[in-house]
C-alpha cells in the first residue's frame, strides 16, 4: 500500500473526512451533517490544523486539532469533570486532538499512531488532551501506548449516548 501522510485541507475535503469518520465511528447522515458544520467552524480557529493519510489518492484517515481554549465548547463540558479530579490545569497550554479516525479497512497498520504523533510533534504546547469513548478499545490502547493517561472518566457530553474519558499526555508523545 502506497500511503502518504501530510497536511490536509480539511475545509476542502470535509466530506471525504466525514465519510471516513462515519464508517469508523458509526455515524448516521444526520450526525454527519451536524459534524460538517462543527468541522468547518473548528478549522477557522487560530492554530487549527489537520493531517490526512492517503492511499492511492483516497483519504483513509485523518486527524485534526488546535490549541485548547477554555472558551471552546468541549472545554466547558469537560472542565467540571477535570476540576473534580484536580486535573483542570490540563486545559491550559494544551493541544487538543479534536478528531482522529482511520477507515476500518486500514486500521491496525500504524496509521492512527503516525497521524497523532505527527500532528502533536508540531505543537508548540507542552501537552496534549483528547476525549475517547470510556471503554477498553483499540483507540484507548493506542492513546495509553503514546503516554496518555486518564484525567477524568465517565464524562457525559450532551447528545452522546456513551460516557467518555478525557486523557492527557506530555509532549512529545512516547514512541515504541
Amino acid at each position: 500500500m502506497d500511503l502518504v501522510i501530510g497536511p490536509l485541507d480539511l475545509g476542502a475535503r470535509v466530506d471525504e473526512a466525514l465519510a471516513v469518520q462515519a464508517v469508523a465511528f458509526g455515524l448516521g447522515p444526520d450526525e454527519v451533517a451536524v459534524r460538517r458544520q462543527i468541522v468547518q467552524r473548528h478549522m477557522q480557529f487560530p492554530g487549527a490544523r489537520a493531517l490526512g493519510a492517503l492511499a492511492a489518492g483516497r483519504l483513509v484517515g485523518f486527524v485534526y486539532g488546535m490549541p485548547n481554549s477554555r472558551t471552546h465548547w468541549w472545554s466547558t463540558v469537560v472542565e467540571p469533570y477535570l476540576r473534580a479530579q484536580g486535573t483542570d490545569f490540563w486545559l491550559d497550554d494544551a493541544f487538543v486532538i479534536t478528531e482522529l479516525h482511520v477507515h476500518p479497512e486500514h486500521q491496525n497498520r500504524g496509521i492512527g499512531r503516525h497521524l497523532i504523533t505527527a500532528i502533536t510533534d508540531s505543537a508548540a504546547e507542552p501537552r496534549s488532551i483528547l476525549s475517547a469513548i470510556d471503554t477498553d478499545s483499540p483507540a484507548r490502547g493506542l492513546y495509553h501506548s503514546l503516554g496518555y493517561t486518564d484525567l477524568a472518566r465517565r464524562v457525559h457530553f450532551p447528545s452522546a449516548p456513551r460516557p467518555y474519558a478525557v486523557m492527557g499526555a506530555p509532549l512529545p508523545l512516547l514512541r515504541p
